[in-house]
């Protein structure tokens, strides 16, 4: 049994989860929308990412990503991910975020029929808010999006104090958006989830 694999499995009761692309499942740092074309290392699955939607899969829970990056941008990131994830192209003019559009239309594709029990997972600020006005769960990512915007190797480079920091910041950013919990990557999701699940359980609502 893996480190990863003796975290708290999810509580039951999740109806789904939503993920950011870049900045959340792949893309550490958020980079891709600052280039033209797709790099690399912005092709990359975030640290926990891919495990955390493995075990998603095996207890059933649907999952969909989404981003307003163009087509050309965004299918070269989640190449990376596993098919059955669903992805959700939506028009950044069309009730651009933070809208709530965006998240609704993800769940209905995922014939999704109630809010209660549904999550997004974000570094994005305008997702979150997103998702705050959708009425979902949210959780934001302090590493790995845009409000630290580093690269894996430049966020390797900081010091370990510089990295606290950095953390620290974002964390205040996200906790200011209203959003339910923070973690540092996906890594972290699964007790993350478990936590709201116990919240749901007290009666607590997003």
């Amino acid at each position: 049994m893996t480190h990863a694999e003796a975290l708290p499995v999810t509580a039951p009761g999740l109806t789904a989860v939503l993920f950011g692309l870049s900045g959340c499942l792949v893309d550490f740092g958020a980079r891709a929308p600052q280039h033209a074309n797709v790099l690399p290392e912005h092709t990359d699955a975030t640290p926990g990412a891919l495990d955390s939607l493995h075990r998603l899969q095996r207890q059933q829970i649907p999952c969909a990503w989404i981003d307003e990056l163009p087509p050309a941008l965004a299918q070269p990131l989640a190449a990376v991910l596993p098919a059955w994830i669903k992805p959700t192209q939506y028009s950044a003019t069309i009730n651009p975020w933070p809208a709530p559009n965006a998240c609704w239309q993800a769940l209905m594709a995922l014939n999704v029929s109630r809010l209660d029990g549904c999550v997004l997972v974000s570094g994005e600020p305008r997702l979150l808010q997103s998702g705050l006005n959708a009425g979902l769960w949210t959780i934001g990512l302090a590493s790995c999006g845009s409000l630290c915007g580093l690269s894996p190797s430049e966020w390797q480079a900081l010091s370990q104090k510089e990295r606290e920091q950095r953390r620290g910041k974002a964390t205040m950013q996200l906790f200011g958006l209203g959003v339910h919990s923070v973690i540092d990557h996906l890594g972290e999701l699964d007790t993350c989830l478990a936590d709201i699940s116990l919240r749901r359980l007290k009666g607590e609502k997003p």
